[in-house]
């Protein structure tokens, strides 16, 4: 027999003799019925994490034994709830809250359950209605304002994600403000979609407040004043992305290139990639200035910059670019093709390696997010570096 069974089964089968004794004498003495200690219940939830199946089917013969055990009631629906069965879950907590003569606390606890039930089952309305509740309790405030941020940021209502998750900060010993940052900056988002720049340099003015080393709100201020024709303050903001988080650059440096050439500052713009590119790196930095030397310079300058670069600097995406530049050079189409099975490997590499990385749970995408699809977590994805992939693969 497992030994987890003998763990569970044990102290059941004294309870349940004791159990049974003590229905005997009361029959005689009249004394109230007996529960369960609800210690063994709440440690038999804990005990049983890994295999609520098991856990059901004796819970199940324990209700037949004493079926106004609270306690019982609560796990079984919390362990329903754990396998996906919300409706019996829902049903089971619902059972509970209309009880007479329960205690407050077995209220509260029944609440809170069937709130959870409502939130996995996506009845959203009927979950805030009842987290608001107990929002107000201070023995559920904390947990209760967790599922309410949870929930306004599923339903995209970042007004409220704001106010609970600034309530919520009052409980937790970690700051929470950059989460803060990133709804307001959620708000800025839908502002510059309706081109509505007043709202949004407000919605970004508070995200900085709250966090002023936000740098997804340093990015949207600057696009904001280069959609407003403001070419050197958005440069002046952009460049502000190096004392925050240079590994970010990379995000805004097109328009960045299309800004100094606005003002038509050549210089300004030269010397700004050149130090970017050697205090920070990165493959969109390099195309840039990649871009700028055959700009400037021609083509061949171009291939001789980025050979010597690759020497310093091994990179996937550097020797995809110079491939590329080669390949435009050759004349002869034989030559051309003879690059082609390289330029298909690099390709294959490069799409494999992805560009951003959560730092939390892992997740690769082509893409920036700025709350990351897998874990869900604010502010980890970060651009991808492949400057030594060429050492990892030889």
């Amino acid at each position: 027999m497992d030994p987890l069974w003998l763990l569970l089964l044990l102290p059941l089968a004294v309870a349940s003799g004791w159990y049974a004794a003590r229905r005997e004498v009361s029959k005689l003495s009249k004394e109230a019925p007996f529960n369960l200690p609800s210690a063994y219940f709440k440690g038999l939830n804990f005990l049983l994490n890994e295999q609520p199946d098991k856990a059901i089917e004796v819970f199940i013969k324990v209700l037949e034994m004493d079926s106004e055990t609270v306690e019982m009631h609560l796990t079984l629906g919390n362990l329903f709830r754990r396998r996906g069965e919300l409706e019996r879950a829902a049903r089971i907590h619902q059972n509970i809250i209309a009880r007479p003569n329960l205690s407050n606390s077995q209220r509260l606890q029944a609440l809170f359950e069937l709130a959870q039930d409502y939130f996995k089952a996506g009845l959203f309305d009927r979950a805030e209605s009842l987290f608001l509740e107990l929002a107000d309790v201070p023995s559920h405030a904390e947990q209760a304002l967790r599922y309410l941020s949870q929930l306004y940021e599923q339903e995209k209502e970042w007004a409220n994600a704001i106010s609970a998750t600034q309530r919520l900060q009052s409980y937790s010993e970690k700051d929470i403000s950059p989460i803060v940052a990133q709804y307001y900056c959620e708000l800025a988002d839908v502002s510059l979609e309706k081109r509505d720049y007043a709202k949004a340099r407000e919605h970004i003015d508070r995200a900085l407040e709250v966090d002023p080393k936000s740098t997804r709100a340093t990015i949207q201020l600057g696009n904001l004043e280069f959609d407003l024709g403001e070419y050197a303050r958005a440069i002046e903001t952009w460049r502000k992305i190096e004392e925050q988080d240079p590994r970010y650059l990379g995000e805004v440096i097109d328009k960045v290139v299309i800004a100094y050439r606005r003002l038509n500052d050549d210089e300004g713009l030269w010397e700004f990639l050149s130090k970017a590119l050697d205090d920070y790196g990165g493959p969109k930095l390099l195309k840039a200035q990649i871009e700028e030397i055959e700009h400037r310079k021609g083509r061949s300058e171009a291939v001789v910059f980025l050979t010597d670069w690759l020497r310093k600097h091994p990179s996937l995406h550097g020797l995809r670019s110079l491939v590329n530049l080669k390949e435009s050079e050759l004349n002869s189409s034989t030559s051309a093709s003879d690059l082609e099975p390289l330029q298909a490997l690099l390709v294959s590499l490069f799409d494999t390696d992805g560009l951003y990385r959560c730092r939390q749970c892992g997740f690769v995408g082509r893409s920036l997010h700025w709350q990351c699809p897998g874990c869900k977590g604010w502010y980890t994805q970060s651009p991808v570096s492949d400057e030594h992939s060429m050492r990892q693969i030889n």
